[in-house]
């Protein structure tokens, strides 16, 4: 019997109080380890989705499970943080403390875990990040990118084995952004990266989603989806520039 997968999302439908329908019957599964890329056009509904999914905007039940919790019923939603990180794509919605440190801690500190627990979980999940030595720091004065990674520490220190990443790559300089796509690789557990940054996509992804006008058009390997050149200017999106040198070689 195959592994009951570790995200489900059924025919999930979403409007917002104004009518504007942002989600419409959008139905995938993940397996436990997979790594997803969520592309789309600016207002497909990227966001949203990863909103429905983490309960934050409500959904009707059944329409989503993660790890076996629906963030549609209030006592399993409730256990969502421990199973489901989220990286925002506007990184001063995360960060709220006087320092790194208290805001990396927030969320091991509302599990109730003991001091040493939680000061082992800060250190670990801000070396993973690059930010080793940033305990200190005032969050609001860190650079963009600093800010993203700190966000990102945040999450990684409730240890969660669901990562939703929203345009993690925004406001990184090329460095920032190697940084990264390498701390990504190292991460276990089930990864939906949400992005524009399509070269990033490929490199993280073995596995793309596309929405347009909060639906889902395609589903499929990476490499395939992002290549088709017609399907991607339909929707918005350019074919990688990675992909585009390899398809030029391969006629000359």
């Amino acid at each position: 019997m195959p592994d009951e997968p570790i995200i489900r999302v059924c025919n999930l439908s979403f409007a917002y109080p104004g009518g504007q329908q942002a989600l419409e019957d959008v139905s995938f599964v993940l397996a436990a380890g997979e790594r997803v890329g969520l592309i789309g056009p600016n207002g497909a509904g990227k966001t949203t989705l990863f909103l429905c999914l983490c309960g934050v905007l409500g959904i009707k039940a059944g329409m989503a499970g993660l790890a076996g919790l629906d963030p549609a019923v209030p006592a399993q939603r409730r256990q969502l943080p421990v199973q489901v990180g989220i990286v925002f794509q506007n990184s001063d919605d995360q960060l709220f403390n006087a320092t790194v440190f208290d805001d990396v801690a927030f969320g091991p500190l509302n599990l109730n875990l003991p001091g040493a627990e939680v000061r082992s979980r800060v250190a670990e999940a801000l070396d993973r990040a690059g930010l080793a030595g940033f305990e200190e720091r005032v969050p609001y004065h860190l650079s963009g990118g600093e800010k993203r990674r700190a966000a990102l520490a945040g999450v990684l220190a409730m240890r969660p084995g669901i990562l939703l990443l929203d345009e993690p790559s925004m406001f990184l300089d090329a460095r920032g952004r190697r940084e990264l796509i390498r701390i990504l690789a190292e991460l276990s557990g089930t990864h939906i990266i949400a992005a524009h940054d399509l070269e990033m996509i490929l490199e993280t992804c073995g596995r793309v989603l596309l929405l347009d006008r909060g639906r889902l058009i395609a589903d499929g390997p990476a490499q395939q989806l992002l290549a088709d050149d017609s399907l991607m200017t339909a929707h918005g999106l350019e074919v990688p520039h990675s992909l585009r040198k390899s398809s030029t070689a391969s006629t000359e």
